[in-house]
């Protein structure tokens, strides 16, 4: 999970992952899109890579990259997993409603037994 979080905390890399996600591209369509040198590219797409976010495969003189999401998976369950409430609160959120459901109750149910008032 560190090497996926250290992959996409790189903007190009993180676009790379957006490019790909459309389509698998060769090494050079992908360095088309920068303004930076194909070896830049080709040192990010290693990076890439060896978090396990993108797969290649020779396709003539060329290789293609394809995006790999099961990485992002698991990343993404622990960022949701840190997002949730915590269990306690999730209990006492379970407790402030139940307050304010019984003060109702309790509201309604006073406002029932009062005496009417006389008119005279």
């Amino acid at each position: 999970m560190d090497e996926v979080a250290g992959a996409i905390a790189d903007p190009v890399r993180r676009e790379i992952l957006l490019m790909l996600r459309r389509e698998p591209l060769s090494a050079g369509q992908i360095a088309d899109h920068f303004e930076i040198s194909r070896p830049a590219v080709s040192r990010h797409l290693r990076v890439l890579r060896e978090a396990g976010l993108v797969s290649d495969r020779a396709d003539g003189r060329h290789r293609v990259y394809e995006l790999v999401t099961a990485p992002l998976a698991e990343l993404a369950g622990w960022i949701e997993r840190m997002t949730r409430p915590s269990g306690w609160q999730h209990h006492l959120d379970a407790l402030e409603t139940e307050v304010y459901r019984t003060r109702r109750e309790r509201r309604t149910a006073a406002g029932r037994h009062r005496p009417q008032e006389e008119t005279a």
